[in-house]
């Protein structure tokens, strides 16, 4: 006949499971997804400031970046306002974990845009609009009347993307940074899974 376990069983057990619990938040966020908070409002009115998304890590081992995609990447090095962190080791492991379930608020060391140009592409911003390789660039995602503030002809290189924020007069994107690399990607947002009432595939 099997026993109840006793209490001091239970408390033995609870920062085992803690553990574990953390052990494989870090392996998912690391290897497989992680949600994401949404800290600007670069990419309204598809994402407002506060909505949880979830980021697939694996998108890009199945296919490159595609024009239209949503990417979370990490903010290249001319725009970093935070220092390097001098936390310890475990610090960072459980602040990476509640960051990745989405409790946490990131810090800006990464950013969430759009893909819109692609290496070997030629993007311009003119007359309100974005043109690539000389074609006026149909963008359905953004709300009727929206205008891009023109931008020089520039030629993304390879190995490269060129990403702006749908919220096109205030996004610090592409047109202030430059070009991103593939590299510095994180994944792709797939889902939008906060709040509850705007759940959907993005």
């Amino acid at each position: 006949m099997e026993t109840a376990p006793s209490r001091g069983q239970v408390a033995r057990e609870i920062p085992l499971l803690l553990a574990l619990a953390i052990l494989i938040a870090f392996l998912v966020k690391t290897f497989l997804a992680q949600a994401f908070f949404i800290p600007s409002g670069s990419m309204i009115p598809q994402l407002d400031v506060g909505d949880r998304v979830v980021v697939s890590k694996l998108a890009y081992d199945l296919h490159d970046p595609r024009r239209g995609d949503i990417v979370v990447f990490d903010a290249p090095p001319t725009v970093r306002a935070t220092p390097p962190s001098h936390e310890s080791g475990a610090r960072r492991a459980v602040r990476g974990v509640l960051q990745s379930i989405g409790v946490l608020q990131p810090s800006t060391e990464e950013y969430i845009k759009r893909v819109v140009g692609l290496p070997g592409e030629t993007v311009l911003g003119r007359n309100g609009h974005v043109f690539v390789n000389g074609r006026e660039l149909v963008e359905p995602y953004l709300p009727a009347g929206v205008a891009t503030s023109d931008f020089p002809p520039v030629t993304v290189p390879k190995g490269d993307l060129w990403v702006m924020g749908d919220n096109r007069t205030n996004s610090s994107d592409s047109r202030v940074f430059g070009a991103i690399k593939e590299s510095s990607v994180v994944g792709r947002a797939i889902l939008r899974v906060w709040p509850g009432s705007r759940t959907a595939f993005l």
